[in-house]
């Protein structure tokens, strides 16, 4: 950080970055300058072949160019390494030597060519190793010159373009935007990167439909990708340190957290059924929740069996006799169902796996052991449902006075299950219906973080039973969240003295390997406000327009004023979590727990290698049955006494 300025235009690296591919490609050269120096010094005087002269011009010069590139190489990576990532002073030098390693690349190409030349023309009696050895050297010059271009390709910033600002030795009052100019400023760049953003959509989805529906979503994705890290001069690297430092920060504050006040019941609703209960109702709908996802859930949770069992009736139609809405996969997809529920033919109401953008898949069933009408609701599965994911947009609920067609069967009561983006469209569908169902449940596995207003989540707390796992990140994922997850990350940076190289290579090990979290500075001890305010490359870094994330640096506070309406997870939380160490080996006993939670739990994202593992469905329904008397085997030994704690 911020962002290396080169060739006049900004890249999305910064000039700390050059410490690993610089080392690498600096190995790769000692290697091939290792060779050459051996071939020459072996052959040296002995090149009797016809084109002998002109190989021993070529080997020669060869040598020193490889000499060269070698020292460029060294001061890159020499030069990278100092500093910190808000103190790139150190590294002024560094787009010199930028300019001067892309200067090498001309000769290099122009010998690589030569050489090429000269094999096919005057190789002709010379020695295999003599050959070879050119031909080496020609095949290495053309691999890195095309690994440069790909590189060149991931790097570019299409947004990079230099932005106005005014001459770097302009009194600080004169560099210094005013507000309205500076959000002139920032409403351009946003616009400009909403086109791009939406171009990079339709071309990521040209092969869905390009209709009013999906127009909107690539608009409204692209709104919201856009400008998030508009207002930074973050780079993609800044932000791999920044979450390996906020990993490791989280973790050693929960390693400090006191022990949780012990509760016999939900401290949200006090009346409902024990935890248990409410435990063995969650683990039994949870498997319709995941049979939903058709055959794929069904083939990878089943891996040795799953194929044989569904193809039998995969091929076979039941179009006449049952309401399946769908594609021409359904015969997988049902029987997938039947295998994973349990359930008849005729307990099926109605079953549709017609999906398109804001149109999810389902079914509704009969559920004879609970007495129950099912509506079952698919999560994310496709790329349509990808894009009906990505569109935060809020939009008013009419909870009064709602009509439609209700499922309900005699004195049957409605039950409303879904996993991730089913479980939020399930949430919503049972604040819409509980004035006409009184006894309506809903079971929301997993759901999305950004869903409902407070007001909402509050009404849904009745009949609405969250079930989140670990440190799921889809629970935790709403715009506010986000934004408080990018303070957090530009604290954390702004705040690190070591370089990026040592903050990126101590994060892999501690993802891969554990160990003691590093004692890294959280907070702005000692720092002024103004220190944060000056600009790390003159007017290239965009702390020059002193935007309002830079500023909320000084306070831990949130921002005063937030740009996005805070939304919440439906009704009572149900959190379940490892029990015993953050650490363990992979084929280790799994113990959980379970408590119930708050929504104040999860207006942070937690930074873990299981944040996605923890979301899947059958890994939570796994999780679920390890807790109830569903499951046919323990995962580990467990008792009531210390498994199913109620805690807050």
């Amino acid at each position: 950080m911020p962002a290396m300025v080169v060739f006049g235009r900004r890249w999305r690296i910064a000039s700390d970055d050059l410490v690993f591919p610089g080392a690498f490609e600096l190995f790769i050269r000692a290697v091939w300058w290792i060779v050459t120096l051996v071939v020459y010094t072996n052959h040296k005087g002995r090149f009797d072949c016809q084109g002998g002269t002109y190989l021993h011009n070529y080997l020669v010069v060869l040598l020193v160019l490889l000499g060269v590139i070698i020292l460029t190489l060294c001061a890159i990576v020499y030069i990278s390494a100092q500093g910190t990532i808000m103190n790139p002073g150190p590294r002024r030098s560094v787009p010199a030597l930028v300019y001067l390693r892309a200067l090498l690349y001309v000769p290099e190409l122009v010998w690589a060519c030569l050489g090429a030349v000269w094999v096919s023309d005057s190789s002709t009696g010379c020695k295999p190793e003599e050959v070879g050895a050119v031909i080496a050297a020609v095949v290495s010059s053309w691999i890195i010159l095309l690994s440069m271009a790909v590189g060149v390709l991931v790097v570019f910033d299409p947004l990079g373009s230099q932005r106005p600002g005014a001459p770097p030795d302009a009194p600080r009052g004169v560099r210094d935007l005013e507000s309205s100019e500076s959000s002139q400023l920032f409403y351009t760049a946003h616009t400009v990167a909403s086109r791009v953003w939406e171009s990079r959509l339709r071309l990521l989805c040209c092969c869905l439909p390009q209709d009013n529906n999906h127009r909107a979503a690539f608009s409204s994705i692209a709104q919201l990708v856009s400008g998030f890290f508009l207002d930074t001069d973050l780079v993609p690297s800044d932000i791999a340190a920044g979450l390996a430092l906020l990993h490791q920060e989280q973790d050693k504050m929960e390693h400090c957290r006191d022990p949780d006040e012990v509760l016999s019941h939900s401290p949200s609703s006090p009346i409902r059924e024990d935890l248990e209960v409410e435990l063995e109702k969650a683990a039994h709908f949870m498997k319709f929740a995941a049979a939903a996802y058709g055959w794929p859930l069904y083939v990878y949770s089943n891996p040795l069996t799953g194929l044989c069992k569904l193809s039998g009736d995969c091929c076979r139609s039941r179009q006449a006799e049952y309401d399946l809405v769908g594609g021409d996969s359904l015969g997988c997809h049902f029987t997938s169902i039947l295998q994973s529920t349990g359930l008849q033919y005729r307990d099926f109401i109605h079953i549709s796996f017609h999906n398109q953008i804001y149109e999810i898949p389902f079914y509704v069933a009969l559920d004879h052991k609970r007495e129950a009408v099912l509506v079952a609701v698919r999560g994310t599965l496709s790329l349509k449902d990808v894009l009906t994911d990505l569109s935060a947009e809020c939009e008013n609920l009419s909870v009064e006075g709602v009509s439609g067609t209700c499922y309900a069967h005699k004195e049957y009561k409605l039950v409303i299950c879904g996993h991730s983006l089913g479980a939020g469209a399930a949430s919503l569908l049972a604040v819409l219906l509980r004035s006409t169902h009184p006894t309506l449940q809903c079971y929301a596995f997993s759901p999305p973080g950004g869903l409902m207003s407070k007001a909402v989540a509050d009404y849904s707390k009745q009949f609405v039973v969250s079930v989140v796992l670990g440190k799921d990140l889809v629970p935790r994922l709403s715009i506010p969240n986000m934004e408080d997850l990018k303070r957090r990350l530009l604290k954390m940076v702004s705040n690190c003295s070591k370089p990026k190289y040592k903050i990126l290579m101590r994060g892999c090990w501690y993802e891969l390997f554990g160990g003691a979290p590093d004692d890294f500075p959280t907070e702005l001890e000692n720092r002024r406000e103004e220190v944060l305010n000056q600009p790390l490359l003159g007017e290239e870094s965009l702390l020059v327009q002193r935007s309002n994330t830079y500023q909320s640096l000084s306070s831990d506070d949130s921002p005063a004023h937030p740009t996005h309406l805070p939304l919440y997870l439906p009704g009572c939380i149900l959190h379940i979590t490892e029990d015993g160490p953050a650490r363990r080996h992979c084929f280790a006993p799994v113990r959980y727990r379970a408590e119930w939670s708050s929504e104040t739990s999860f207006r942070n994202v937690l930074i873990s290698p299981r944040m996605v593992a923890d979301h899947m469905p059958d890994v939570v329904l796994r999780a679920l049955r390890s807790l109830t008397r569903e499951q046919p085997f323990a995962l580990c030994p467990s008792s009531t006494s210390n498994s199913h704690l109620n805690v807050i």
